[in-house]
C-alpha cells in the first residue's frame, strides 16, 4: 500500500473505533439497565453483575460492527471529498478503483473481525452466560439471604429478611405467594431458617402466621403456627439439562456433527445450515457495507450542498441488503440445500458497489460535454 493508502486506511479504522465505541456504549446502557433491575433485585452483587454484562458484549458488538464500518466510510470518505484530498487524486490520474483500495482493506479487515467474534468469541460467550445463568438461579441462599430488601426470586413471589445473625438465624421474616391466581398466601415469623433436604430446601418459619385471601370471595383466613416448613426448592430452576441456543454451537462442530447435533438437541438442519453459513456471511456484509459507503459518495458531481444525497443512497442500500438477510433465511430453514441463498445479499451489495465504482471511473458527463465539444468545432470549422 501506497502511503496515501495507509493514511486513509488509518482514518477509517480510527473513526471506526469512535462509532463502534459510541454505539456499544448506547446499547450496552439499555441492555445494563435491564440485568442491574434482575440481578441485583434477586439479591446478586456487583461482581456478578459486571460478569453477565461482559458476556452480553460479544453480541452487542456484533450488531453494530455492520453499522460502525459503513459510518466510517461514509465519514471519512466525505472529509476527504470536502477537503479536496480525493480531487487531488483524481486531477494525478488515480482511478476510483485505486482510490477504493483503503476501503477494501478496511472492509478486510473489519471482517476478520466480525469472523471472530463469530466463530470463537460470540459461541464461547452465549456458553457460558447460560452456564452462569443456570448456576445463578439454582443458589438459593444468594437469591434469598439479603437482608433489609425485598426480594423477588420467582414471578409472583416476595421476600424479605429485617435482620441475619451470625449463626444464620434469619429474624422477622415475611414471605408472599402470589403464584396462585385464585389465592394470595402470606407467611409472616419471628425466626426462621433454611435447612436443606437432598435436592431440596426448606424454610422453617417460628412464630409466625399465615393470611389467605381468596381472590373470588374475598374472605381472609389467618393461621397461627409455632413452626412451620415451606418448601423453596421450586423458587429456583432446579432443571439439570439445559438446551444449547444454537448460537452457542461451535463452527466446527455445525461442520463435522450436523446430523448428530439434528438428532440429540432437535434443531433442523435447515436451522443448522442457516447459522453455520450466516456466520460467514455477516463477516462479507463487513466488505460490502465498506464499499458501498466509499463508493455511493464518489458517484455525482460536484456541488456545494455537499454529498448528503448520496449518503442517504448508501444509507437506503445498507437497509436493503439487511433487509434481503431476512429474506433469504426463512429458504434456507426450509430446505439446507439452499444455503447459498444466505450470501445473495452479500453479493449484491458488491455489485452494487463495483457498479458505482464503475460509474465513478466512467461517468457519463464527459461524454455528452466531448460531443457537444465536437459538434461546436465542427461549426466553427463549417463557418
Amino acid at each position: 500500500m501506497s502511503r496515501f493508502d495507509r493514511y486513509v486506511l488509518s482514518q477509517y479504522l480510527l473513526f471506526f473505533s469512535f462509532f463502534a465505541l459510541i454505539l456499544v456504549a448506547v446499547f450496552w446502557v439499555n441492555r445494563a439497565v435491564v440485568l442491574f433491575d434482575r440481578l441485583i433485585g434477586d439479591g446478586q452483587t456487583a461482581l456478578v453483575f459486571l460478569e453477565f454484562t461482559a458476556l452480553t458484549l460479544p453480541n452487542l458488538i456484533r450488531m453494530v460492527l455492520p453499522v460502525a464500518v459503513f459510518a466510517s466510510a461514509v465519514w471519512v470518505t466525505n472529509r476527504l471529498q470536502s477537503e479536496s484530498e480525493l480531487t487531488v487524486l483524481q486531477a494525478t490520474g488515480t482511478s476510483p478503483w485505486q482510490m477504493a483500495r483503503p476501503a477494501l482493506v478496511f472492509g478486510l479487515v473489519t471482517a476478520l473481525m466480525m469472523s471472530v467474534l463469530t466463530h470463537f468469541l460470540l459461541p464461547s460467550s452465549i456458553g457460558q452466560l447460560a452456564l452462569r445463568e443456570q448456576e445463578v438461579s439454582r443458589n438459593v441462599t444468594a437469591k434469598l439471604l439479603t437482608e433489609g430488601h425485598f426480594l423477588h426470586p420467582a414471578k409472583g413471589v416476595t421476600f424479605y429478611i429485617r435482620q441475619i445473625d451470625s449463626n444464620g438465624t434469619l429474624n422477622d421474616v415475611f414471605l408472599s405467594d402470589r403464584r396462585d391466581p385464585s389465592q394470595i398466601v402470606t407467611y409472616t415469623g419471628a425466626r426462621a431458617f433454611l435447612v436443606r433436604d437432598g435436592d431440596k430446601t426448606h424454610l422453617i418459619m417460628v412464630n409466625g402466621m399465615a393470611q389467605r385471601l381468596n381472590n373470588r370471595t374475598k374472605q381472609l383466613s389467618t393461621t397461627n403456627f409455632s413452626d412451620f416448613s415451606y418448601d423453596i426448592s421450586s423458587l429456583a430452576n432446579k432443571s439439570s439439562t439445559i438446551q444449547r441456543s444454537i448460537r452457542e454451537i461451535s463452527s466446527w462442530e455445525l461442520l463435522q456433527n450436523r446430523e448428530e447435533i439434528n438428532l440429540s438437541e432437535g434443531f433442523s438442519l435447515g436451522a443448522l445450515a442457516e447459522e453455520f453459513h450466516l456466520r460467514f456471511a455477516r463477516a462479507l456484509i463487513c466488505v460490502v457495507v465498506a464499499l458501498i459507503g466509499f463508493s455511493a459518495l464518489m458517484i455525482g458531481s460536484h456541488s456545494r450542498f455537499g454529498v448528503w444525497r448520496q449518503a442517504l443512497l448508501a444509507f437506503l442500500l445498507l437497509i436493503i441488503v439487511e433487509g434481503l438477510r431476512g429474506v433469504v433465511s426463512e429458504p434456507v430453514r426450509i430446505s439446507p440445500d439452499l444455503w447459498p441463498l444466505i450470501y445473495l445479499p452479500a453479493l449484491i451489495g458488491l455489485v452494487i458497489a463495483v457498479g458505482f465504482l464503475q460509474l465513478a471511473a466512467r461517468p457519463l458527463t464527459p461524454r455528452r460535454r466531448s460531443v457537444s465539444s465536437l459538434e461546436i468545432g465542427s461549426q466553427e470549422a463549417g463557418s
